[in-house]
Parts: C-alpha cells; structure tokens; sequence
C-alpha cells in the first residue's frame, strides 16, 4: 500500500487530518471525491481527471494534490462513495437464528445491483483489494451479520460474500455490455434478440447445432427477457447452493 492511500485511507476514517500549509483551503477530501462522483456521472469515467474535478469545484488541479496525491487514490474513493451506506435490515432478518440469512443476503446483493446500476462506472474501476475503505468496511460487515448463526465457519462466510459480489458484478458487466450493443444496434430490445435468432438461424447448422436449434425453436429469443428476471434467477440458484452447504453444517 502506498503511503498516499494510507494517508487517505486514514482521512476517510476520520482518524487523520492532511496537514498543509497557510489559511485552511475550503476544501475537502469528501468534497473532491463528491465532485469527481458527479463528473462520472454526468460524462463517464474516462472525463475524470485532476483537472477536470479542480473545474468542476472552482479551483486549481494544484489544490487537490494536498488531499489526492495520485488519481488510483481518487479512483479508489470513488468506487467507496458510490456504493455508499450498507444496507440495514432488520435484526429478525440478519440470521442471528440461522434462518433468515436468505433474505437477509437477497436485499444486499439487490442493494449492490442498484448502487452499481445509479453509478455503472465503477465496474470499470478493477478491485485493487480486500475491503478496507468505511463503505467497503460496511458492507463486509453487514454481508457477515446477515450469515450469522447459519454455522457456517468465518472462512466460509467471508467465501460466501464473494460468491455472491462476485455474481452480483458479473451480472451487471455483462448487463453493461448486451443494453451497449441494444443502444447502438438502435434496436429495441425484442427487435434485437429477434435479429439475433434470425442470424443464427441463418448460420449454424441444425445438424451441427441440434441444442441451439431446439433453443431458438422455442422461442426463447423471441423477447427479451426483463434484466431483473434474469438477475432474480442467477442469485436465487447462488442461494439455493448457500443453502444446501448450510442445511450440511445444521
């Protein structure tokens, strides 16, 4: 860990002020990654730039050296700010009595989803660790109360939040990248899978292709299915696996 992200690391938990010289600046290091959030919202991550942030707070890139030192550093604050509060469920849904750890998880990925969904430009921002920034923090800790009293081991809880991150993030690439292609097609979505299913049908061989030939017969791609179907069945087959190594620990 460079000792930049440490020192930021620190100011994120309010355990260190940056020391700096002269009258206090009115800046912040909430302030610079809140408008570093908002550029990225508004023009996509490739817009942000220390430049760019300094523009949009009315000062000099300059300022912001003394609480950035390098932009991974920033980068790394704004993937914290946009997935933001964890969230809290109630105590009866936390799995403190090993039963309700399924709805307990259920909400947090959706949560995840839609944090990612308000903010989709942190998927292209790569994890560079294990948790270790207040928000990040957070929802470890709530991923972990959730799977309370299943008896599940703590190595097998911490194994289980990253199956279920890890499904939640890949769902929402891969999300990104088929409504990427829809947009620019300048299709609708239906339009688009049925264009899809004529082209293969056109090209792949039923003979060679038996399975995928059966699959468009049935019309699967006849519509497109809405994302949260798709979304609500990945999860709940991740969880059904959680509970079947939970029912063994039991």
């Amino acid at each position: 860990m460079s000792d930049g992200l440490r020192r930021n690391l620190e100011m994120a938990w309010g355990v260190r002020e940056r020391p700096h010289k002269g009258p206090r600046p009115g800046l912040s290091l909430e302030r610079i990654v809140a408008a570093a959030v908002r550029v990225a919202d508004a023009e996509g991550l490739a817009a942000v730039s220390m430049t760019r942030v300094a523009t949009e707070l009315g000062t000099a890139a300059m300022s912001l050296y003394r609480y950035v030192s390098a932009k991974d550093e920033l980068l790394a604050l704004m993937v914290d700010a946009a997935y933001g509060p964890a969230p809290a469920g109630p105590p009866e849904a936390a799995g403190a009595d090993g039963t309700g750890w399924r709805a307990g998880l259920s909400r947090w990925a959706w949560a995840m989803r839609d944090r990612i969904q308000q903010h989709p430009w942190a998927l292209q921002i790569p994890i560079s660790g294990l948790p270790s920034l207040p928000a990040e923090v957070a929802w470890f800790e709530e991923g972990l109360r959730c799977l309370a009293g299943t008896g599940l081991a703590e190595d097998e809880k911490g194994s289980a939040i990253i199956l279920v991150s890890g499904y939640v993030r890949n769902a929402a690439i891969i999300g990104a990248d088929i409504e990427a292609a829809i947009r620019a097609s300048g299709k609708t979505p239906d339009e688009w899978m049925s264009s899809y299913a004529r082209t293969l049908t056109q090209l792949a061989d039923p003979q060679r292709f038996p399975a995928l030939a059966k699959f468009i017969a049935a019309g699967v791609f006849d519509r497109a299915d809405p994302p949260e179907a798709e979304f609500t069945f990945g999860l709940d087959r991740v969880l059904d696996g959680l509970a079947a190594l939970i029912t063994t620990r039991r």
